[in-house]
């Protein structure tokens, strides 16, 4: 009978395993950058003046948020070895439409300055020389992979550099 028990429980370990593996290759999609994160459409920041940014480095998503309700979910990247600050930071004057740094070999489009002015910014995933988006960077959407900025879909970062207005809260945790 024990013999039988420890059969049927290593049974049901063996499935619970495998059902395991199989939720986190079915939630492990690649994010489309060149799309916004959700189908529906973005909140329109008139109808809520208190709208702040949560970024949760753990979860890498970027949350626009009316007080704990969150109106909008974005996927992000952000930095290797924990190189994207924590804490509480604000919306800064510096933006732009394109960048591009030589020493990195790497640039983005539509930045938005949270800390630093000019250091940590949001953006979208990374272009080359050239202005064309690196595909195999793209590809880590969602997953730690910047020098500190957090990266987004291209949709994405360009509706935080043309709503998000200066002096925003930022929350990064």
């Amino acid at each position: 009978m024990l013999k039988f028990i420890k059969k049927c429980l290593l049974i049901v370990v063996a499935i619970g395993l495998a059902y395991g593996i199989y939720v986190n290759v079915i939630n492990a999609k690649t994010v489309d950058y060149t799309k916004p994160s959700q189908t529906k459409s973005y909140p329109k920041l008139k109808n809520h003046p208190n709208a702040w940014i949560d970024v949760s480095i753990r979860k890498h998503r970027v949350y626009i948020k009316d007080g704990s309700r969150v109106l909008y979910t974005m996927y992000c990247s952000t930095g290797l070895n924990n190189s994207t600050p924590t804490g509480t930071f604000s919306i800064e004057n510096e933006k732009g439409t394109t960048f591009y740094n030589a020493n990195l070999n790497e640039g983005a489009n539509y930045w938005t300055s949270f800390k630093n002015h000019g250091e940590y910014l949001f953006h979208t995933v990374p272009i080359k020389q050239d202005g064309t988006y690196d595909k195999a960077e793209a590809k880590k959407l969602g997953k730690v992979a910047s020098h500190g900025c957090i990266r987004l879909t291209i949709p994405d970062a360009k509706w935080i550099y043309k709503n998000i207005p200066v002096g925003t809260k930022v929350v990064v945790e």
